[in-house]
């Protein structure tokens, strides 16, 4: 049977909650979503004109539209990431992270072990995690091992096996390190009492073993045991050091869970804090590639069903930065101060570092990626129609009028480009004007550029405020290239970046990417200026004093510099030697300008 057309599809779709899925016309899935409203949801998507080019795209190659209903918001929610991960739609949001997680295990046997697994095995034995390496699993099993001495053997230690005397201690016994449950030393009860604080501290809560450790250590005080209460207080020294590494936020806080998002144009990064008794007891980031135009709202969302679901997680309450739809049955807490704020704040900061160490590792492993990110971030942030892959930046220099001078640097996908590089001697104007040097060399620049046949650039920085931003933006209308190249002006004081015919500037985050490399454009181009500038003023001054000696003209300058190098050597030179370089003549007039006592 024939497909009906889109719009009958749409026409009959419910008002209940429930996932909908995009096929196109091969039959293969696009995308998968959850909606309060299902027929509103998808409706919206072909009523209007998307500002994301990627969504456009896909409302083109929709052909079918299949949707299941479910009772609840929160049974969408999990069916929908369910669907997600089971069909892989070219057009969902990809969760980069598949890896199996180790858990630590207490084996389901009389006087249990307890050893790290990545393998969960349904035999009645109990599995705490999992954690996100095993660095953070050794930690807390070194720590265990310290506290409470446990069996590494495999033996089945059954009651009559160990009356019968089948098993003889080993080498673990006489280290010190297993109290020889094999051989009847350590009563089972005793044992699980133990297995019982192991229990609490994976878990978070230090608070019993403590107590217990108290009390032993006071026991043998008052017996004058003071070796064993030393032995005892050293256990309470290393779990209390322990637990103030752990400890971030009041005591009081205990099993929630805490997320939070960052995310640039194509990723988005969350992070998740597990809390219990005022400890985090486990911190994870993800890494969330998106398909479509996705808001931090609907990444938090997605992760949050993702990262509970893999974490087994079951706290009734979340804290997050700002308020999310995660179902019913979770209470969502958004933090405005205090303990609970400063943990939100900590696992932003933690998202943070995340992406900046992504960040690095692309600029290694993938430089093209790199340079895309930084292109889309610029594009949103100077408000530009398309990606900056080609930036020039214009900068004057002159002192006090004399000897003024131009630069021009290029950036090619946010490198220099030192090639291109251009320096221009200012030609139409006198004195210190700025704002007319900056008119001529925009205009002798992009003139030159459009005579060769030449590529433009996307965008045009000028080293200065409204003024100078003017004379560019001039400059530009008199070559009818106004409109067609973006350009910018630059304010050294407080780094206002100022568009034209707009009186306000704009103000960029100080530890954006796009400051800073505006920031490394203008820096480079009074680099490349400043020194052009220095090298003329200083051959000036050079010629400017040889040639005022009666005499002497241009090219004997040329001559002597080019054989002495300086104007220090000409001075000490001899008569005989200068007389070899310009001939006798000009060589006694030289010197005796120099050696006249």
């Amino acid at each position: 049977m024939e497909k009906p057309a889109l719009e009958v599809q749409l026409k009959t779709l419910p008002n209940n909650p429930g996932v909908y899925q995009y096929f196109d016309k091969n039959g293969k899935i696009l995308y998968v979503g959850k909606a309060k409203n299902l027929k509103k949801r998808v409706s919206s998507y072909f009523n209007k004109k998307h500002d994301s080019h990627r969504t456009g795209v896909m409302v083109k190659k929709i052909h079918e539209i299949r949707h299941i209903v479910v009772e609840s918001e929160t049974d969408a929610l999990l069916l929908e990431n369910n669907l997600i991960k089971k069909h892989q739609p070219r057009f969902n949001v990809m969760l980069k992270d598949d890896k199996t997680y180790p858990w630590i295990c207490i084996k389901n046997e009389r006087f249990p072990r307890v050893f790290p697994t990545r393998k969960l095995i349904k035999d009645g034995s109990e599995y705490y995690g999992p954690f996100t390496s095993f660095k953070t699993v050794n930690t807390l099993l070194d720590l265990i091992k310290g506290l409470y001495k446990l069996r590494t053997c495999n033996y089945d230690l059954a009651e009559d096996k160990i009356r019968d005397g089948k098993y003889k201690i080993c080498l673990e016994y006489h280290l010190g390190n297993c109290e020889g449950p094999c051989e009847g030393f350590q009563s089972e009860e005793e044992y699980n009492r133990n297995i019982e604080a192991i229990r609490q501290i994976v878990k978070g809560n230090f608070k019993d073993s403590l107590q217990r450790f108290r009390n032993q250590m006071k026991e043998h005080a008052e017996k004058m045991e003071f070796e064993d209460a030393q032995r005892i207080k050293n256990k309470i020294d290393v779990l209390e050091n322990y637990q103030s590494k752990s400890t971030v936020v009041n005591p009081k806080i205990n099993n929630v869970d805490v997320y939070s998002v960052v995310s640039d144009e194509g990723y988005g990064y969350v992070n998740f804090l597990q809390l219990s008794h005022g400890a985090i007891i486990r911190s994870h980031t993800i890494e969330m590639k998106k398909k479509l135009d996705e808001s931090d709202r609907e990444l938090l969302e997605l992760a949050i069903v993702e990262i509970r679901q893999r974490f087994n997680s079951n706290s009734k309450e979340i804290y997050v930065p700002f308020k999310v739809d995660v179902g019913e049955d979770i209470r969502i807490t958004v933090p405005k101060l205090g303990d609970k704020k400063k943990i939100v704040d900590l696992s932003v900061r933690n998202a943070k570092y995340f992406r900046q160490e992504r960040f690095k590792q692309m600029k290694i492993v993938d430089p093209d990626r790199h340079v895309n990110r930084v292109m889309a971030q610029m594009k949103e942030d100077l408000r530009l129609s398309q990606e900056p892959r080609h930036i020039e930046c214009f900068d004057n220099s002159n002192i006090q009028g004399t000897n003024p001078v131009a630069a021009c640097v290029v950036f090619k996908n946010a490198k220099p480009s030192k090639k291109d590089y251009r320096k221009f001697n200012i030609k139409t104007v006198e004195g210190p004007d700025d704002f007319a040097s900056m008119e001529e060399v925009v205009f002798r620049r992009y003139k030159r550029l459009l005579n060769e046949g030449e590529e433009l650039p996307q965008l045009i920085i000028v080293d200065g405020g409204k003024g100078q931003l003017s004379s560019g933006v001039k400059a530009l209308e008199t070559l009818g290239l106004r409109g067609k190249i973006a350009i910018i002006g630059i304010a050294k004081r407080l780094e206002e970046i100022f568009y034209p015919g707009d009186p306000i500037p704009l103000y960029l985050d100080k530890k954006s990417e796009t400051l800073k490399i505006i920031q490394q454009l203008r820096n480079e181009a009074h680099r490349f200026g400043i020194t052009f500038h220095r090298n003329k003023r200083s051959k000036t001054a050079l010629n400017t004093e040889l040639e005022e000696i009666a005499g002497i003209g241009e090219k004997t300058v040329v001559e002597l510099l080019k054989h002495f190098r300086s104007l220090k050597r000409v001075k000490e030179a001899s008569r005989d030697d200068l007389a070899e370089v310009i001939g006798s003549a000009k060589a006694a007039i030289i010197h005796n300008h120099y050696h006249q006592e």
